[in-house]
């Protein structure tokens, strides 16, 4: 994408105003019990003078001549300079003579912004004369453009333009390009040469034609200059329907501006994570401290605003003079520094297979998939249910039966093998409540039974009976092992779980009972529970990896998973898929498939709503399926977990 000058925007005199305590620094203030102005001290007034041009405010400075004029003229030459930041104004050692003072003045501009290389610096000269006011001599300044800049003759004044520099790209696995400067078309209404009444009609008529608020497009319109275009939508090239263009532009003031932006190739490709990029604003402008101004394009969520930095690279500048007589002239010029790229590792297939794997999903939906092995993150997909929040990485919600897998370790650290057995009946009383198993529960699976067959049907009352054998402590070690409950700065916003309360001292029987089948105080996000099934299938724990510069690890957990650990829960998640609740995952060509269901309630209703989950594990592949509203999770999200296996098995 080629640099595109941006024309800047006016200048507001409070912006100077408002920067005077940070300059004091650079201009040396006298002390406040010196009179600057009055007597010979020249060297005082010279300093309070580029105080003063610093600011853009002359209100404190004596003038030769109609003060008013001479700020209106001082405001007029610097109205242009908006994208240079405030600028650095110094003064030099004061020649006097003859009733004048002649005061050197060095002027420095961060062309690039904060912590640019390149900034404009040059040399301009002010003169004072001695003139007497209120029965006492003071320096007043005579005023003329060239104060500012040197070669300013008669009306001229500075305009300059910032270039924007080339994005850098965001890139999935092997080096592939995920998000890359991709066409658009920006729909607005061109104010220019537009009655108001016509502009604000137009834009009731765009915005019914592209589907956005009419009442507060038309506002927008209506409270815009003249000859200004006013933006209504942004839409990918290819999204732009039938007839769109030819009604916009047959609309008075009705215009599609063609332009490129830093798209991912779908709409909705790891939306959330991978973030967007639009206009500064206001609190993103304030926080950058100068490397950002209005008017920037710059990442406004997720990837692209936490590495904007990185990301957007350094605009370029160009000031050139404008008005008077003459040509304009270019007086500096700064060429912008392209962004850097930022890789991951989201392999652009198997994520383009998640969302349309999900893309008929009603409900809020995720599915996560990593490389096992290594950590990688390779899917992070969200199905149009969650409306643009990602439930994928940071989304909190009881994982229900699914967590079985860590009380199963648990168990197995406490003593019980895989084959021993346990006891399943129907209910299991705990301080006055009852704990049942889920309504489709086979009796053939009641009564006495192993704890692998406990794990494949998912026995709730076999985990809760067996509550007196797994204190909360083992629960958590158990979690942690697996890369549940762990806090870690992955490098994006992600959720790694709860696996108890806060305060156990504080929960009852029943809490710690609903805790051992994923209720309870237990919480998970789709990413999380990837993580577990990915720690069982690799043999350690697996910590999520997006960018793969980036070491997340940290300390191991302080009682890892030990091999044997780990081959009994993948002999017993094996079983889910070959006598289980997972049979619907048998037969999913490749390697042999461990998986774990679950449902978990939620909410105050009688009968209360379901979430749906499944996790699975095939060759060095972990993936977690999650349906915020679902009947089961292998009803739900076992079919969602089917497809993606098998189209990930074909690649």
């Amino acid at each position: 994408m080629s640099p595109r000058p941006r024309p800047a925007p006016g200048r507001a005199p409070t912006r100077r105003a408002a920067a005077a305590a940070g300059l004091a620094a650079l201009v040396l203030l006298p002390s406040a019990c010196s009179l600057p102005w009055s007597g010979p001290d020249a060297d005082a007034a010279a300093r309070r003078l580029a105080r003063a041009l610093a600011q853009g405010e002359l209100a404190d400075v004596p003038v030769v001549g109609d003060r008013a004029q001479v700020q209106q003229q001082l405001e007029a030459v610097l109205a242009g300079t908006t994208v240079l930041g405030e600028p650095a104004v110094a003064a030099g050692d004061v020649e006097t003579g003859d009733g004048t003072a002649t005061v050197p003045l060095t002027w420095r501009w961060r062309a690039g912004g904060e912590g640019a290389g390149d900034d404009w610096r040059y040399r301009s000269t002010a003169v004072l004369e001695e003139v007497s006011r209120g029965g006492e001599d003071v320096w007043a300044l005579r005023w003329a453009p060239a104060v500012v800049e040197p070669s300013l003759r008669g009306e001229e004044t500075l305009a300059a333009s910032a270039v924007a520099p080339e994005r850098g790209r965001i890139l999935g696995r092997a080096g592939s390009v995920l998000v890359e400067p991709r066409p658009v078309v920006r729909v607005g209404v061109d104010k220019q040469g537009v009655r108001r009444a016509e502009a604000v009609a137009s834009a009731r008529r765009v915005a019914a034609i592209v589907d956005v608020d009419a009442q507060a497009f038309a506002e927008r319109v209506a409270a815009a200059g003249d000859r200004a275009f006013v933006e209504a939508i942004v839409l990918r090239t290819d999204d732009l329907g039938p007839g769109v263009r030819s009604q916009v532009e047959a609309l008075p003031g009705g215009r599609l501006v063609e332009d490129e932006l830093p798209l991912a190739p779908s709409r909705e490709f790891a939306a959330p994570l991978l973030g967007s990029v639009g206009p500064a604003t206001a609190e993103i402008v304030e926080e950058s401290q100068g490397r950002v101004v209005a008017g920037d394009e710059v990442g406004t969520s997720g990837l692209q605003r936490r590495y904007d930095a990185r990301l957007l690279g350094r605009r370029g500048v160009v000031v050139r003079t404008t008005g008077g007589q003459g040509e304009p002239r270019e007086l500096y010029a700064a060429d912008p520094v392209a962004g850097e790229d930022l890789a991951t590792t989201l392999d652009p297939r198997l994520q383009q297979l998640a969302q349309d794997t999900l893309a008929d999903v009603g409900p809020a939906a995720a599915l996560v998939a990593l490389q096992p092995s290594t950590g990688d993150l390779l899917v992070a997909a969200d199905g149009p249910g969650s409306d643009g929040y990602a439930t994928a990485t940071l989304g909190q919600y009881a994982p229900g039966s699914t967590y079985k897998i860590v009380t199963a370790l648990a168990l197995l650290r406490a003593g019980v093998a895989p084959g021993d057995p346990v006891e399943c009946p129907a209910t299991v009383d705990v301080d006055g409540r009852d704990f049942e198993n889920y309504d489709d529960y086979p009796t053939s699976g009641l009564g006495r039974i192993t704890l692998e067959d406990a794990v494949a049907r998912s026995c709730n009352t076999a985990f809760i009976g067996a509550r007196e054998r797994v204190s909360g402590e083992a629960l958590t070690g158990a979690a942690e092992a697996l890369g549940l409950g762990v806090d870690r700065d992955l490098g994006f916003p992600a959720y790694l779980g709860q696996a108890g309360p806060d305060d156990p001292s504080a929960q009852g029987e029943t809490g710690a009972a609903a805790d051992l089948i994923g209720q309870g105080s237990v919480l998970a996000s789709p990413l999380a529970m990837a993580a577990v099934v990915g720690s069982v299938q690799q043999g350690s724990t697996v910590v999520p990896r997006l960018l793969p510069a980036l070491d997340a690890r940290g300390a191991d957990p302080a009682d890892p998973l030990e091999p044997a650990e780990a081959q009994a829960l993948r002999r017993m998640l094996r079983a889910v898929v070959e006598r289980g609740s997972g049979a619907v995952l048998a037969g999913v060509p490749g390697d042999p498939v461990l998986a774990k269901t679950g449902t978990a309630e939620f909410g105050e209703t009688d009968p209360p709503p379901t979430h749906a989950w499944m996790v699975a594990a095939q060759g060095d592949l972990a993936v977690a399926v999650f349906v915020e509203r679902g009947d089961s999770g292998s009803g739900t999200a076992g079919p969602l977990l089917r497809e993606f296996l098998e189209g990930a098995g074909r690649g």
